[in-house]
């Protein structure tokens, strides 16, 4: 039986190398080793691409890198190449042909779009969402910019870039007046709640904003909404469907870095909602699939408030694959399991090509 050969690329130059290490862990080992061969690979913090053939664990708990059989090892833009070229001693090199990679990276340099393009000049298939549709749904400013205009509802923003800084006084003012207080600083290119803060007044404003900063060069101030925090799992090309609803119940404040992967936030699976409001948020879900040009896979995020108004928070294009990642989970509770989830989004990978 021929045996698919899927990279599954990992780690990368982001705030979420860590959190990209375990889902890849969780991908490589659910995969079934009787349909695929995996050829993994990774990248440093520093941006080091290497080729790693040693004990799955290792990837879990960052060691991979430093492992003997590790050599560097690049995906090959040309065409008539159609995988990696793994760098041998002496610059000699040896070509590993790829029939579908499947991107585990979270936030930047993997998940919006850098990658993508770089697959797509190689022709080679990939796991999610296209270059186009993952650098806009990575940009929270363009994201927000194409949901209003296509009548999708998320909460009043402001943004501010870098630029700004050295008037940062005057931009809190501005937004002062223009939002209500809690408002909520983020970067606009980070995911899993990097760098994000709840300022309740103007010196926190300046300083939440300033924390932001450090992570990208163009943030975003969202007024904060008051409802449930409830998650929907798309999976499909132009047919996508959506699955049942989870819910979130935050450890801390809000849902944070600490309270998604250090603090045990409490999930609902279904959701806490009616079912009339659980219909029109998976309605609103897949029209904002649609919308961003979505495709394979995505998590949508939304705010539920108590007279059942919804809001679109986010659009996360390369969900988490973590054991405790809301994505697998909702569909796993639908009634498709973990396996077949990944050989339902490689399907869906090939079927693009």
């Amino acid at each position: 039986m021929h045996k698919m050969k899927i990279a599954v690329l990992f780690g990368g130059v982001s705030s979420e190398h860590e959190v990209s290490l375990s889902s890849a862990y969780n991908v490589i080992t659910n995969l079934e080793k009787s349909k695929f061969e995996i050829i993994p690979i990774g990248i440093t913090k520093n941006g080091h691409w290497l080729y790693y053939p040693g004990p799955y664990e290792k990837i879990l708990t960052g060691e991979w890198q430093n492992d003997m059989d590790c050599c560097p090892a690049v995906i090959s833009p040309d065409r008539t190449h159609g995988g990696i070229l793994k760098i041998m001693e002496n610059f000699e090199y040896a070509l590993l042909k790829i029939d579908c990679v499947f991107p585990m990276f979270h936030g930047r340099n993997g998940e919006d779009g850098t990658i993508q393009g770089l697959l797509e000049l190689a022709g080679i298939p990939y796991v999610g969402c296209n270059l186009l549709s993952s650098a806009t749904c990575m940009d929270k400013v363009t994201t927000h910019i194409l949901l209003e205009a296509a009548g999708i509802k998320c909460a009043d923003w402001c943004s501010v870039t870098k630029e700004n800084i050295k008037d940062l006084d005057y931009k809190c003012e501005e937004i002062s007046q223009k939002l209500l207080f809690p408002i909520f600083t983020k970067p606009a290119n980070t995911g899993s709640s990097v760098g994000i803060s709840k300022c309740c007044d103007k010196k926190s404003l300046r300083q939440g904003m300033i924390t932001a900063f450090t992570h990208d060069d163009k943030i975003i101030c969202e007024s904060e909404i008051i409802g449930k925090e409830v998650e929907c799992a798309l999976l499909g090309n132009s047919n996508a469907k959506a699955s049942i609803l989870g819910q979130i119940v935050p450890s801390g404040d809000f849902y944070d870095y600490d309270s998604k992967y250090e603090n045990e936030s409490k999930l609902i699976i279904p959701a806490d909602l009616d079912e009339q409001t659980t219909l029109k948020v998976k309605q609103i879900a897949i029209k904002a699939y649609k919308v961003m040009g979505c495709s394979g896979f995505a998590r949508i995020d939304f705010f539920v408030t108590q007279n059942k108004e919804i809001y679109l928070n986010e659009i996360n294009t390369i969900p988490g694959f973590t054991n405790i990642s809301m994505y697998p989970m909702l569909w796993n509770k639908g009634g498709l399991p973990y396996e077949q989830l990944l050989e339902k989004l490689i399907e869906l990978a090939t079927d693009k090509n």
